[in-house]
């Protein structure tokens, strides 16, 4: 069985599900409103229930008040329960098929990355040097004298020749400004001549640990900086203002709610954090943000900054710690314990030793916070777990009753996914990047690695939770890609597969992106199903993600998403989103 389906839930639904109006009435928490405030009805509603067993429970009806679910049911039992002043939406008024689920809950996003970059030098997708080039010669162009061109989001193993971009390419189209463009994985970047004077980078600077410069045949930077060399060059790029990093945000949110997220777990700048709360104090804030600070903060800072938002705020707050193990494999900077298959002098980057890794974790953990690493690399989630087991006091380990996570958790030992399950480590996932790492995975693992790679059932056999993310804006924030590529394992022109006997089924692909996302951080009684005294976060979309042939998950298209009773993104002249519009009020598609 796995760990997350021994949860203790509210047992409420069955009665509702009697067809009884006094059966629903009895549902009501008693600190709800005595009569809803909006009821959907004939409808297929996916609750939640049973979705880890693959036994999908479904009503027809759902009563909302005060931001809740308060009931769900039939038709007749929920209509029974309507007051004067309660709102009916039929949802198959217009025999659209409209379909409504839990919002999606995305377990790993970077949206204050994602803002700045929509606001940047986008070269997200270029299936070429030449066109990432025309992006950056066409943004410079619009630039003020001395602006630097940042952005991000070029993958060179799009591009046929897969070789790396050069400070020379970016010379010839930056018209003399300093120019730093990020890979998609954000792991290394490319810098111009003028950036790199700027930083002070020669041939003869030392990178940080966890870092490296890469250098041409005479010994001079190629352009190329990796993990933690990247720093060098950041310290010297002027802040973003405020305006624009708030504008950057208002359009990652937009984003996710656009594509049913109802809340994301973030890892962004303090700046962005502060934007959120802005965003919050407006009334402007649409989706749910857990976010997470840096592991690498002192301690007093990270106190600090815990203690600045009230962690009950059920749509705001700070979370657990965000930590770097390695770097990405796309950019072979993974740490590995034995070197890759097509670069046999590397093993990748790790960026801690082991002493120093263990000493700030047990100082962590000491202080009650939750813990997630990123770990692409088998030695890297070691490293990982092997923190995580370091003694805290009291007979406590590091993970003792925290639920520390271990994000991405791509490349883990089979010996090492017992010890997730012994020490409680959840395994944060993104089953997205499959789709972009397949076509070239197999060359940078070979084929024994590769056969436990991108483990999600591995895990679940083992009873280990999983909670599923995007990694946006590395990969697009829609979460119905992953869902595909957990149950089926194959690219998204249904071509190429990766070990598909280790596919997901729905109910357990879904599950970890709704209620396995939300046991991630601590908030599983509250969200991540439609049952009683649930936060009324759902959405509505156009089939059932259930019972569609597999392909069609890709082509899901969100009507509608509500956080909290509230529509925060609704579909301009879709009959679900007209209804809703003219029947509540809520606010119109912004």
């Amino acid at each position: 069985m796995h760990s997350l389906r021994h949860i203790s839930f509210p047992l409420l639904l069955a009665a509702i599900l009697s067809g009884c109006a006094g059966a629903a009435q009895s549902a009501m928490p008693a600190h709800s409103a005595t009569t809803p405030d909006l009821i959907l009805y004939n409808g297929r509603i996916l609750t939640g229930e049973g979705l880890d067993q693959d036994h999908p429970q479904y009503v027809s009806a759902m009563a909302i008040g005060a931001g809740k679910v308060m009931a769900v049911g039939t038709d007749e039992a929920m209509k029974k329960l309507a007051g004067p002043r309660t709102r009916l939406r039929n949802l198959d008024s217009a025999h659209t098929g409209v379909f409504v689920m839990p919002g999606l809950n995305d377990a790993h996003t970077h949206m204050g990355d994602a803002g700045r970059q929509k606001l940047s030098v986008d070269v997200t997708g270029v299936r070429s040097l030449d066109e990432m080039l025309g992006r950056v010669a066409a943004y410079e162009k619009t630039a003020e004298p001395g602006q630097w061109l940042l952005g991000g989001g070029w993958d060179h193993t799009l591009w046929s020749a897969s070789a790396l971009p050069t400070r020379a390419d970016l010379d010839k189209v930056s018209g003399g400004h300093p120019a730093f463009l990020y890979r998609v994985d954000g792991h290394i970047a490319v810098a111009n001549s003028a950036a790199l004077k700027a930083a002070g980078i020669t041939g003869k600077t030392a990178a940080p640990r966890g870092g490296a410069i890469d250098l041409d045949s005479h010994g001079e930077p190629t352009g190329i900086i990796r993990d933690t060399a990247v720093e060098l060059v950041e310290k010297v790029i002027p802040a973003p203002t405020a305006a624009f990093s708030l504008r950057g945000d208002e359009l990652a949110i937009e984003d996710a709610v656009s594509h049913g997220l109802t809340s994301v777990q973030d890892f962004s700048t303090w700046q962005d954090f502060l934007n959120y709360e802005q965003l919050e104090r407006e009334g402007k804030l649409r989706v749910r943000i857990s976010e997470w600070l840096p592991f690498v903060d002192p301690l007093p800072v990270l106190i600090a900054h815990r203690a600045h938002h009230d962690a009950e705020d059920a749509m705001l707050h700070t979370g657990m710690l965000k930590g770097f193990m390695d770097g990405s494999l796309g950019s072979r900077t993974a740490a590995l314990e034995a070197p890759y298959a097509d670069d046999a002098k590397n093993s990748g980057l790790a960026r801690f030793t082991q002493p120093d890794l263990n000493r700030m974790a047990v100082a962590r953990a000491r202080a009650g916070f939750q813990i997630g690493f990123h770990a692409i690399g088998d030695q890297a989630t070691a490293m990982a777990l092997t923190a995580f087991a370091q003694p805290i006091g009291d007979g406590k380990l590091v993970a003792t009753g925290h639920r520390d996570r271990v994000e991405h958790a791509q490349v883990v030992n089979p010996a090492d996914v017992a010890r997730f399950k012994q020490l409680g480590i959840i395994a944060s996932m993104q089953p997205n990047h499959l789709l972009t790492d397949m076509n070239w995975a197999m060359a940078r693992l070979g084929p024994e690695r590769a056969a436990y790679s991108y483990g999600w059932k591995t895990f679940l056999d083992a009873g280990v939770p999983l909670a599923f993310g995007t990694d946006y804006p590395v990969e697009p924030i829609t979460p119905f890609r992953g869902i595909y590529c957990a149950v089926t394992r194959a690219n998204e022109a249904g071509t190429k597969t990766w070990y598909p006997q280790a596919a997901l089924t729905r109910g357990e692909a879904i599950y970890a992106y709704t209620q396995g996302s939300a046991y991630a951080e601590f908030a599983e009684q509250r969200k991540g199903k439609l049952a009683p005294g649930y936060e009324a976060d759902y959405i509505l979309i156009d089939r059932d993600l259930m019972s569609v042939p597999a392909p069609k998950i890709l082509k899901t298209r969100v009507l509608e998403t509500v956080v909290g009773g509230k529509t925060v993104y609704a579909v301009a002249g879709a009959a679900a989103g007209a209804a809703s519009g003219a029947a509540s009020g809520e606010p119109r598609p912004r």
